[in-house]
């Protein structure tokens, strides 16, 4: 059903999974992707105020971060590697219905949805063949478990460390200026990740529907 949307329109629950699924219109998986963006904030804090990070009294440290960055790279990785393939494969551009950049706006949210949700779809893909079978179940598959071990060994890093009390230099994590800092890093995270995916599939298509052109 998403295939009638206006581009814009079906631009939004690509977004609310592009982001992580951390916002409403995700389902599933959004306290640990969000607990995994308050820790890279609470990191970039502490790089601006020049002490170690900290989060719920534990140093947030280099293996913390490592594991933290391997989980907000691995996410796109799983979407726009498979989708750049079926754009410029034969097999892949066999199953779109559509030309332009609406057709890269139906494979591009057939493999964002298989990453991070599954059931809805721009209906003018066909789908239904070995191809996109073979590389939407890969991307079901890496998207549900590659992402689960980092956040899984970030958990277990930070259960091991001792809790520190808190000091007169504690960032703390319960007030305004932090919502709005974690509310920025995910906004910065998603739109370096995604930005040039979507401006080629449903922002291109917008400007091309305002000048009169339809796909």
């Amino acid at each position: 059903m998403h295939d009638s949307y206006t581009p814009l329109g079906g631009l939004i629950p690509l977004l609310n999974i592009q982001i992580g699924e951390i916002i409403f219109g995700g389902v599933g998986s959004g306290l640990y992707g969000m607990l995994v963006m308050a820790v890279l904030a609470v990191f970039i804090a502490g790089l601006m105020v020049g002490r170690t990070p900290e989060y719920l009294g534990k140093k947030i440290e280099g293996r913390e971060m490592k594991l933290a960055m391997l989980f907000i790279l691995i996410f796109p990785a799983v979407i726009l590697l498979p989708a750049g393939i079926a754009i410029v494969t034969k097999a892949g551009l066999a199953g779109i219905l559509n030309p332009g950049p609406h057709g890269f706006s139906e494979v591009l949210y057939a493999y964002s949805e298989a990453s991070a949700n599954n059931g809805s779809a721009f209906g003018g893909l066909n789908a239904n063949s070995l191809f996109y079978n073979t590389t939407l179940a890969a991307v079901m598959l890496f998207g549900r478990f590659m992402m689960k071990v980092p956040v899984l060994a970030l958990a277990g890093s930070l259960a091991a460390k001792k809790t520190v009390p808190q000091s007169a230099g504690t960032f703390p994590t319960d007030g305004a200026i932090f919502v709005m800092l974690l509310v920025g890093v995910i906004l910065i995270v998603a739109a370096l990740t995604f930005f040039p995916a979507d401006a080629l599939g449903p922002i291109v298509e917008h400007l091309e529907m305002m000048a009169g052109k339809l796909y």
